[in-house]
């Protein structure tokens, strides 16, 4: 996300004639920086660049939050997407995994899979893949995704659910086995690696990270439009699209009446995970 931020900042520095300052506010798996947004003037000149914990997966999971998503905040636009991966050590799946799954019900296995965190995305795409497929998977969180990876890598568990980037350097190197993308599509940098939509019945496991920009409750729609256009002229200059895709993001951006059906569609497909598999931050 502060990549993503960064360089959307500079590209939209030259659109607005304006400095866009990134200004990172961790805690609260987002919430502090969210709540500083929220609480902000409605004038246009504080924005957040969320992912979906701030403003949908969190409230969802039932953490209890200083602000209202849907009543604080307003939806400009979607800046892009990058998907999660089901990574595990090779000796864990080394056919895939088809065959990870079906080994796993005919000897009755109980498996690990590690996330960043409890309530995170990666633990809804886990839980909603638990539940598809009727494994005997436990999920383990961690304070992020490093240690998580850290001992998928030393066969502490046997799979990890994360974002591309801490996965890539140990995939290339053959130390992890990408088993899927939850996308609903391969991803160029693995084009190996099938999507989670191509194994049948798992098309609701599909969950991907995402950068939506958002702007305090009350700020005039004419401003709201503005900056949604500015960030799709920044998605469409060739340089910014090839920097984001560099750093792992499909740069498709979704404004209006777009963007509040994507959001709408995710915030579905969360509480429907949630209320299926039970799924609460404590």
């Amino acid at each position: 996300m502060d990549t993503a931020a960064r360089i959307y900042a500079v590209a939209l520095s030259g659109l607005l004639k304006q400095q866009v300052i990134v200004d990172n506010r961790p805690g609260a798996a987002g919430a502090i920086g969210a709540q500083a947004v929220a609480k902000s003037p409605a004038d246009g000149y504080t924005v957040l660049m969320a992912s979906p914990a701030e403003v949908m997966v969190s409230p969802i999971a039932g953490q209890a939050l200083p602000y209202d998503p849907q009543k604080d905040l307003a939806p400009v636009a979607l800046g892009g997407e990058t998907p999660l991966a089901i990574v595990a050590y090779p000796q864990a799946a080394p056919k895939g995994l088809q065959d990870l799954i079906a080994r796993a019900k005919a000897q009755d296995l109980k498996l690990s899979y590690g996330t960043p965190g409890n309530g995170s995305s990666m633990h809804f795409a886990g839980e909603a893949f638990k539940s598809a497929t009727g494994l005997n998977w436990q999920h383990v969180p961690y304070k992020g995704a490093a240690p998580a990876v850290n001992d998928v890598l030393g066969g502490q568990i046997e799979c990890v659910i994360s974002g591309l980037p801490p996965l890539m350097q140990h995939i290339k190197a053959g130390k992890l086995t990408a088993l899927a993308v939850t996308s609903s599509r391969r991803v160029a940098s693995l084009p190996d690696v099938p999507s989670i939509s191509e194994f049948p019945g798992l098309a609701d496991s599909r969950f991907t990270n995402w950068m939506g920009i958002f702007v305090p409750q009350g700020t005039p729609q004419d401003v709201i439009d503005h900056l949604a256009r500015a960030v799709e002229s920044a998605s469409a200059d060739p340089g910014v699209a090839q920097r984001l895709q560099d750093a792992g993001w499909d740069p498709t951006v979704l404004r209006g009446s777009a963007f509040v059906n994507f959001l709408n569609d995710e915030r579905a497909r969360y509480t429907a995970v949630a209320k299926r598999t039970g799924i609460k931050v404590d």
